[in-house]
């Protein structure tokens, strides 16, 4: 070898070498719970080895993907770091999909094999038959009790693929984002620093380990030295009692979910341990709901904004301090990025104009699987452009405006409904809130509120909006629905092309 491949290879960490650096540093240090179940960072390196093991001889090679279909369980960690070790990604599917859109995403990655839960497999008998899968339980148990370790160091390299996350796009079958070890790595660090996460706390893995909020930070924590542990799901009664008994780092709390884990806490009594960092996507959480649980988390709320394809940044250095009830969310650029906003031709805007963000930075996934012609395009001019529109102010902060293609046209001006929906949020007794276009034969477009109220009327949500917004974007009606009605992604994101249906002729408080 050269001297630069020398350099190049010494540069070269990866994800389960990181962890198995962690097993001879403290091999009997819990690396996941769930439940009475613990596995050390000692047992987490033997099994994910034995695992790499059995991978290898069933003819997994670098660069194959290897799918896996399952609820949270201690085990979907073990096949990430087994696969990665391998240099193999693991497509990660949603236990939401349905059975065609399940076949949609395995035919893309073309796994030659596939992982799955008892609960999913049965769901999925269908879709699965035609290809090779292995069950958690029993025999997949057998088989890591007799299978010879994997040896020696990991095959994967830093620009390999670690896994594929699928992305919640609002229309058409999902794309399948690589994000390598490299970002990985590199999400974990920037996590670790923006937001002054320190690496032996607890992450709790409640939301869904195939969407990169659980999965980042699971890994995030294990390659620091963190414990995992592992909820199936959002279950406010294991979560409170973890709170009572461990010291969190960030506990991520979606969208939906806030009041109800607050609702919790109040009823139990208890007192957590501590947490030193809560919540995510304030800008879709109503501020009362944010300063009661920041109060009785005594923790900030994050005031992140980020992406499956960017990981925590590009801002992951903000948050909102704890009891306050926040009336606008100005974004803190992450330290290890590089942020440009610009217009449909690609041109800088200045302060004060919103334009599309474009990211440059080590956090960056590797572009979707199998899919040059989009990977091309987002990635035009050597920057990663999100498709989402933010504004920068002279202090230098940044605040979302909405997303590029969700635009409401209304008699030539342009609205983007997540403006409208902050608004929104203000009012109290508004739980939930949604923006969405509908026909109008004056204007071509009119803005139209759905909203969950727990409190109030229609009227005075349509008077509050007049006294905040010009009339273009006053709403045009108001649509009151049952709280939890409002389709949502598993990030806690609504579904606005899906909330439109929800529009029917209805009488609304007119403006």
């Amino acid at each position: 070898m050269s001297a630069a491949d020398l350099v190049a290879a010494a540069a070269g960490s990866t994800l389960a070498g990181l962890v198995d650096t962690r097993a001879r540093m403290h091999p009997d240090r819990v690396a996941l719970r769930q439940g009475d179940h613990r596995v050390t960072y000692a047992e987490l390196e033997r099994r994910s080895r034995r695992l790499a093991g059995i991978l290898a001889a069933a003819g997994v090679e670098r660069g194959d993907r290897v799918g896996l279909l399952s609820e949270n369980r201690i085990e979907y960690l073990e096949v990430v770091l087994a696969s990665a070790r391998l240099g193999a990604p693991v497509a990660t599917q949603s236990t939401r999909a349905t059975p065609d859109e399940l076949a949609g995403c395995l035919d893309l990655v073309a796994p030659g094999l596939v992982i799955c839960s008892p609960r999913h497999v049965e769901r999925h008998a269908d879709v699965l038959a035609a290809r090779p899968c292995w069950v958690f339980g029993p025999e997949y148990e057998s088989r890591i009790a007799a299978a010879e370790p994997f040896p020696g160091p990991p095959r994967a390299e830093p620009e390999d693929v670690a896994v594929i996350l699928y992305t919640s796009g609002t229309t058409g079958r999902p794309k399948g984002a690589c994000v390598s070890h490299r970002a990985e790595i590199a999400r974990a660090m920037a996590t670790r620093a923006d937001l002054g996460l320190p690496g032996e706390d607890t992450f709790v893995a409640w939301s869904p380990l195939h969407h990169m909020g659980a999965l980042d930070n699971s890994l995030c924590a294990l390659v620091s030295g963190g414990t995992v542990v592992v909820v199936d799901g959002f279950r406010t009664d294991e979560l409170v009692a973890i709170l009572a008994a461990e010291r969190v780092g960030w506990l991520l709390v979606m969208p939906g979910t806030v009041g109800r884990l607050s609702a919790a806490l109040r009823e139990a009594g208890v007192r957590p341990v501590g947490v030193r960092l809560c919540g995510v996507m304030p800008d879709l959480v109503p501020p009362g709901e944010i300063a009661e649980l920041t109060t009785l988390l005594r923790a900030p709320y994050a005031d992140t904004f980020g992406s499956t394809e960017t990981g925590c940044p590009p801002c992951s250095a903000g948050t909102i301090p704890v009891g306050a009830a926040p009336t606008a969310f100005r974004k803190v650029q992450s330290a290890f990025c590089e942020v440009r906003l610009v217009d449909a031709d690609g041109g800088d805007v200045p302060d004060g104009t919103p334009g599309e963000i474009c990211v440059r930075g080590p956090t960056l996934f590797s572009g979707y699987f199998d899919d040059e012609e989009t990977t091309a395009t987002d990635f035009r001019g050597g920057w990663f452009h999100m498709g989402d529109v933010l504004v920068r102010h002279p202090g230098g902060t940044l605040s979302f405006v909405d997303r590029v293609k969700y635009m409401i046209k209304t008699g030539g001006e342009n609205v983007y409904p997540a403006e409208i929906e902050r608004v929104v949020m203000q009012v109290p007794g508004v739980v939930e809130a949604c923006v969405v276009r509908a026909a109008d034969e004056t204007w071509g477009e009119v803005p139209v509120a759905v909203v969950a109220l727990e409190s109030g009327t229609a009227e005075a949500l349509v008077e509050h909006c007049r006294a905040v917004l010009p009339g273009y974007k006053v709403p045009k009606d108001i649509r009151l629905v049952e709280t939890g009605v409002m389709p949502r992604n598993t990030s806690g994101k609504l579904l606005r092309h899906e909330v439109e249906r929800l529009l029917t002729p209805t009488e609304g408080a007119r403006s």
